[in-house]
This record gives structure tokens, C-alpha cells and sequence, in this order.
């Protein structure tokens, strides 16, 4: 068993072939999906993508720190609607983007203090989106750290220091495509790493493996991360499979 723990299924990019793409995944062991939020404008695929697939389709609840812009308050406020009236596995995800745009950076800093602070109230995992912003996350994981803050640091590529540090905070490592990417650096230092630690993800449609970069991600080709865990760790497929699986139930509780 394989699990998924960060992969956009409700994505325009899979609306041709939705179904399919979700059965290759389960036919390359994938059975478990956990589906992080954006924005109020994909929670209606979301709730309908757990319709459709009710044993493999775990939600999670977040405003995207890239959808933070003038009407954020708007967007909290859905989101904390949609935190009362339902149960999700985690808040995210939700962090810090200065990649593309660094005008928004003090409400960013807002919705994740106060996301988290929801996650803490909820008892729920955070997951991180961190782009161009590891001092930004680090001081308010720093202010907020707890025992009741844990989660996923998604899409992990830092360095070894940051690597240690996010996991001083209770976060697993989201691994996933880049481990692959001869330009990727974590692979050179993963091996320092406890597996423990580990979680997998694809973050489907982006950030495809090697031999598929470029091209859209899917959530079968976790296999290529897999095997790329496995020359790193000496461990076998089935064992890495196997540790990070139990390791998603350790964040998500299911």
C-alpha cells in the first residue's frame, strides 16, 4: 500500500481523464489520496471527488497562501465555515509563497498563524507550503510551536540544517518528483535522514518525476519516488511503501 499524501485530483488538467488516471495509481498500489485546498472556488471538485471515491479520497481544509489576496478575510472565513460543519484530516495547504508575488506577505503571515491556531483548536495536522520562505515559516513555527502542532512540511526542498529544523517542529518531509531531479540537492542528504520522517506525495498535476518531468504529474508515478527512496535508504520497494504509509497515519490519524 501506497499513499498519496499531497495530490490535486480535483485539478481542471485531470478533467479528460479523471477516472482512469485514478485507476492506474491504484493499480501501481496507491490506495490511499489525501487532497489539500486552495480556494473556496475547487471546494465543490473537492466535496464531489469524495463523493465519488469515499474509501480512497481524504480532504483537507486551507486557504493556499498564493490565494491570499485583498479578500482573504472572505477566504478564512470560508474555511473555518467549512471547518465546523464538517471533518477533515488536515489544515492545508497553507504557509508562505514569495516565489511570485511578495506584496501579500503580512496577510500570509496572518492566515497561517491563524490557520494553525485553528488546526491546534481542531486537533488536526498542519501542511506547509513553504516557496522562497523558509525564514518566514520558520518564525512563526517557532512562535507557535507546541506538542499540538505537527503535520506535513509538503514538497520539502531545503537543506539538511532546514530539513532538521522542520522536523524539530513536529513535521514530517513531504517527498516527492524533486528527489528525482538531478538538480533536486535533497537526494544528496535524505540518506541523513531518519525515514521515520518521511512521507510521499506526488502534488499532482505538478512536479512530475524523472523520466516524466515536464509533462503532468499523476499520482501512479509515486512509484518513480519510491524507487528512488529505495537506492537512497537500501531499503526494499515494499518496505518503503510500507514505513511511509505507516508513517501518513501517524500525521493524518487514518
Amino acid at each position: 500500500m501506497i499513499t498519496d499524501t499531497h495530490t490535486h485530483l480535483y485539478s481542471e488538467q485531470f478533467n479528460e481523464d479523471r477516472d482512469e488516471m485514478i485507476q492506474r495509481a491504484k493499480a501501481a498500489g496507491v490506495s490511499r489520496f489525501f487532497i489539500p485546498a486552495i480556494d473556496s472556488s475547487y471546494t465543490e471538485s473537492m466535496m464531489t471527488l469524495e463523493k465519488n471515491y469515499p474509501n480512497d479520497v481524504f480532504l483537507m481544509m486551507g486557504l493556499h497562501p498564493t490565494s491570499v489576496k485583498e479578500n482573504f478575510e472572505e477566504e478564512l472565513a470560508h474555511v473555518k465555515q467549512w471547518l465546523e460543519q464538517k471533518d477533515f484530516y488536515a489544515i492545508g495547504e497553507i504557509g508562505i509563497d514569495l516565489y511570485w508575488d511578495k506584496t501579500f506577505l503580512a496577510q500570509q503571515q496572518q492566515a497561517f498563524k491563524t490557520q494553525i491556531q485553528w488546526a491546534k483548536e481542531k486537533k488536526l495536522p498542519i501542511v506547509i507550503h513553504c516557496r522562497d520562505a523558509f525564514d518566514e515559516i520558520f518564525e512563526i513555527l517557532e512562535e507557535e510551536k507546541s506538542e499540538d502542532l505537527f503535520g506535513i512540511f509538503h514538497c520539502f526542498t531545503g537543506t539538511l540544517e532546514q530539513a532538521q529544523k522542520a522536523i524539530s517542529y513536529n513535521m514530517k518531509l513531504g517527498i516527492g518528483g524533486v528527489v528525482t531531479f538531478k538538480n533536486g540537492k535533497i537526494d544528496k542528504f535524505l540518506d541523513q535522514i531518519d525515514i521515520k520522517n518521511i512521507v510521499l506525495e506526488t502534488d499532482s498535476p505538478y512536479l512530475a518525476p524523472t523520466p516524466f518531468r515536464g509533462k503532468r504529474n499523476e499520482s501512479s508515478y509515486i512509484e518513480q519516488v519510491v524507487g528512488k527512496l529505495v537506492d537512497i535508504y537500501g531499503l526494499s520497494f515494499e518496505e518503503i511503501s510500507e514505513i511511509t504509509t505507516q508513517n501518513s497515519k501517524d500525521v493524518f490519524g487514518v
